[in-house]
């Protein structure tokens, strides 16, 4: 990945490659994640932030927000560097919740280069990744894809490989 002087440039539509897998650092989710998600999103459900009503449900305790899990797995992403400057748009995404998450569960996410295609028109091409959320026990939480716009090579930077 080229660095600038003001910081990383991540990877261009053309450094991807079918079949490359990335893995994130964890995450825990804490109490606060809950009620800072809600506040954010306004969905006060209270399986997410009410203890007595969550314990009486199948769940048993509260759990966290699919869509707040989904959130810290992108951004963790994102900390890769992969992205840095280089996607243009998030153009998709398709995800399954398959196991709950609770408070003081650690996540960390997988993507793996499923497909690309060139998008001239667009100034570079999309790359779809499937995406595995994990918990501590590497149970998969959330899978699915998601599906980015990412920038071109410049012509003055391309390679002469």
């Amino acid at each position: 990945m080229p660095l600038l002087a003001d910081g990383p440039l991540g990877y261009y539509f053309e450094d991807f490659e079918v079949g490359s897998k990335m893995l994130t650092r964890g995450r825990t989710i804490g109490e606060s994640d809950l009620i800072q998600f809600a506040g954010l999103t306004g969905d006060y459900n209270p399986l997410h932030t009410d203890a007595t009503y969550a314990e009486k449900t199948m769940m048993g305790k509260r759990v966290a927000h699919g869509m707040l899990t989904l959130s810290y797995a992108l951004g963790q992403a994102y900390q890769l560097g992969i992205l840095e400057r280089t996607v243009l748009a998030f153009r998709e995404i398709e995800m399954k919740f398959s196991v709950p998450v609770y408070i003081g569960d650690t996540i960390r996410a997988e993507l793996t280069v499923a497909d690309k295609k060139e998008a001239r028109r667009l100034g570079g091409g999309t790359v779809t990744l499937e995406l595995r959320i994990f918990n501590q026990d590497d149970k998969v939480v959330q899978r699915g894809t998601i599906t980015l716009l990412m920038a071109s090579r410049p012509e003055t930077t391309q390679s002469s490989e």
